[in-house]
């Protein structure tokens, strides 16, 4: 089958060539799928697109007058696509629906570790040859409480981490993991979650329900001391309200892999230009706020299992086969 991947990297077009094998016609642009590029499109049966592209009800529309049947998400949220539009046009959406779990896990585990114990700031002080420990007081993981929310496959595989490090660990999400549970995780309502832990790492899809699910209000309700970590969806939290609550102190710590406004910032270099987004440019000025480039994925392993899911569901699709994947119809 015929393919245009979008927004892609060289990575990108080393995985899926080498788990390729030839079956499929690949196609590689490094442009961002969107309404005003959408004309590359015209004449693949099969366009893959990354989180980084909008297909939005215009752009789902062209597509599918251009020939396009079929969109062959690399990624596993599927937030940046128009599902009516592509449902009433009859295009097949399908997604990468796990890679690995312990790759974003693992990576929130580090975020909380170099925000804990400033290793962010302690790197460049000691390349400048200063080695005082002045301001790099941290705490002892062990004995702290940490709120996971969204408790799915990510959720569950960092719960099993910061329960062997010993943290007590709270939960929220609509339907309890039973691995949860069997951790000693207490499910509690949001609300009660903010209010109670040290650190709070957001898991959940990006949906209507859950966006900026942690606003002014869930920001006034966590500690002044506590740490906010999200490698999930940058919608999830509103970022206006979060420079407020880090202006006035009502936050120990952030990091981010994610941005709301991400879409067209990420996954480019914009080192030779002024990046014109002034709420995230506020938020690179706290030194107690990492921000990372949506990196938490980006491993060998979930590499590989992205390739190899993505062009399944083309093998699939070509075949008439209906598998997990499929978001629509």
């Amino acid at each position: 089958m015929k393919c245009l991947v979008t927004s892609a990297r060289p990575y990108d077009r080393a995985f899926l060539e080498k788990a390729n094998d030839n079956r499929h016609e690949l196609f590689f642009v490094e442009s961002r799928l969107d309404r005003s590029t959408v004309s590359l499109a015209r004449g693949f049966p099969a366009v893959c697109p990354f989180v980084d592209d909008r297909l939005d009800a215009e752009c789902v529309r062209v597509l599918f007058e251009g020939g396009t049947r079929i969109l062959a998400l690399r990624s596993t949220g599927y937030n940046n696509v128009d599902l009516d539009a592509a449902r009433s046009s009859g295009m097949t959406v399908m997604r990468v629906r796990e890679y690995s779990p312990f790759a974003v896990a693992e990576f929130a585990l580090g975020l909380m570790l170099v925000l804990n114990r400033h290793i962010h700031r302690a790197y460049n002080r000691v390349r400048e040859g200063n080695f005082l420990l002045d301001g790099f007081l941290g705490f002892d993981m062990h004995g702290r409480t940490a709120g996971i929310v969204g408790t799915g496959k990510i959720g569950t595989a960092l719960a099993r981490i910061l329960s062997g490090m010993g943290c007590r660990i709270l939960g929220f999400d609509a339907r309890p993991s039973p691995a949860c549970l069997s951790l000693g995780m207490e499910y509690r309502p949001l609300g009660s979650l903010l209010a109670e832990s040290d650190i709070v790492s957001l898991h959940l899809p990006l949906q209507p329900e859950t966006r900026h699910i942690i606003d002014r209000e869930a920001l006034d309700r966590m500690k002044p001391t506590a740490m906010l970590v999200n490698t999930s969806r940058g919608g999830l939290i509103d970022s206006a309200a979060l420079v407020d609550a880090l202006k006035a102190r009502k936050i120990g710590a952030v990091g981010l892999d994610v941005y709301e406004e991400e879409a067209g910032l990420y996954f480019r270099d914009h080192g030779e230009e002024n990046i014109d987004d002034d709420v995230f440019a506020r938020l690179l000025t706290f030194s107690n706020v990492v921000v990372t480039g949506h990196q938490a994925y980006f491993t060998r392993d979930a590499m590989e299992e992205i390739a190899r899911t993505t062009l399944s569901n083309l093998d699939d699709f070509e075949a008439s086969r209906k598998n997990d994947n499929t978001v629509c119809p």
